[in-house]
């Protein structure tokens, strides 16, 4: 195994260690943190403005126990009209994680749009590799998931 793909897995497993017992139980639908789900950030600027936008507290929703922020009250009312199509896959965990079978956090600034769809991963770094096959990818966590959140 390369250095850097070591230094990966070392975090990856590091991010699960620290999320506590109920990483090894069964794991809320969406990732959120205290700032809300996709860490704060507004998940239809993605698709708008093709790049991750800080959501506000005045635009703020919950949906399926997670709070979502947004940049204005017109991506609020596109989420709340088709929350499907703007929530990012796999609930918001690393994609390429749930490729490998696990589930870690993201960082809202390593994200990819395919096929209208939005995933996110844990690191730049990480993302390089979920890039490396897009299709393949997608292909593997689709079979994974949501059976990685138990």
């Amino acid at each position: 195994m390369k250095e850097g793909e070591m230094m990966k897995w070392s975090l990856l497993l590091l991010s699960l260690w620290a999320s506590g017992p109920s990483a090894w139980a069964g794991k809320a639908e969406f990732f959120s943190t205290g700032e809300g789900a996709i860490r704060g950030y507004d998940p239809v600027a993605y698709f708008t403005e093709r790049r991750p936008v800080k959501g506000k507290e005045a635009f703020h929703l919950r949906y399926r126990g997670a709070d979502w922020y947004f940049a204005s009250a017109e991506h609020q009312n596109r989420f709340q009209q088709e929350p499907e199509k703007y929530a990012p896959q796999y609930g918001g965990y690393c994609a390429w994680a749930v490729s490998k079978g696990y589930t870690a956090s993201t960082d809202p600034q390593a994200w990819t749009l395919h096929d209208g769809k939005l995933y996110l991963n844990y690191s730049l770094g990480v993302q390089q590799d979920w890039r490396e096959d897009i299709p393949g990818n997608v292909t593997k966590a689709d079979a994974r998931w949501p059976k990685v959140l138990n």
